[in-house]
């Protein structure tokens, strides 16, 4: 079982942040951070691998939500590095590669975990704070609530919330870096790779006018 005492802020084996340390990254305590957190925690224990401070390690996370804050301190993977890979599934899925065992670990959120399952009253006081209606005492309630919920979950055994297994991936490339060009329309510079060609010309993406047919 995980235990408070796990999530030290420096594991004594290998340099693990701790969940206080995620928390303040992110601004507050909730369950979507936990989720990335324990995902994260995870992950590096079973690659045994520690958080990278170049790019041997990357991680592919499939939403964008408050996990991947906790999954950015935890590894060190970060977007400006190109470690951090980002895929649109809105799924609590992370997979972890190491490229130097070339060892890779996918670890998803168990369709049978329900954050409400662990306090009820939450999903009552959630529409009111999440649309502004809530008073004071409410809200401070929910947060209690939610540092509650936070708890229990890293108390939680992790194979309970989530399926942890070695899989076979691709492993992406490093990070590259490209020439520069300027856009002819708004004038500002941009990688080569992806720049658009219009009327001959080189454009930025945010500036060239795209043609379809609706295929």
């Amino acid at each position: 079982m995980i235990t408070m005492t796990e999530f030290s802020t420096e594991d004594k084996n290998r340099k693990i942040p701790g969940f206080e340390e995620a928390a303040k990254f992110h601004g507050h305590v909730c369950p979507g951070l936990t989720i990335g957190y324990i995902a994260a925690k995870a992950g590096i224990e079973k690659l045994k691998s520690e958080r990278e401070i170049d790019e041997q390690l990357v991680t592919i996370v499939e939403n964008d939500a408050c996990g991947v804050d906790a999954v950015q301190v935890l590894t060190g993977c970060t977007i400006g590095k190109g470690n951090l890979i980002y895929r649109d599934h809105a799924k609590q899925v992370f997979t972890f590669i190491c490229r130097d065992s070339g060892k890779a670990v996918r670890v998803a959120l168990r369709a049978s975990f329900n954050i409400d399952d662990i306090d009820p009253e939450v999903s009552e006081l959630r529409p009111r704070v999440m649309s502004g209606t809530a008073t004071e005492e409410e809200t401070q309630e929910y947060r209690k609530r939610m540092d509650g919920i936070s708890r229990t979950m890293r108390e939680t055994p992790v194979e309970e919330m989530f399926d942890i297994k070695f899989v076979d991936v691709e492993i992406p490339q490093k990070a590259r870096i490209f020439n520069s060009v300027k856009c002819s329309k708004c004038g500002e510079m941009m990688a080569e790779s992806r720049a658009r060609v219009q009327n001959g010309e080189f454009v930025c993406i945010p500036c060239y006018e795209e043609y379809t047919r609706g295929w």
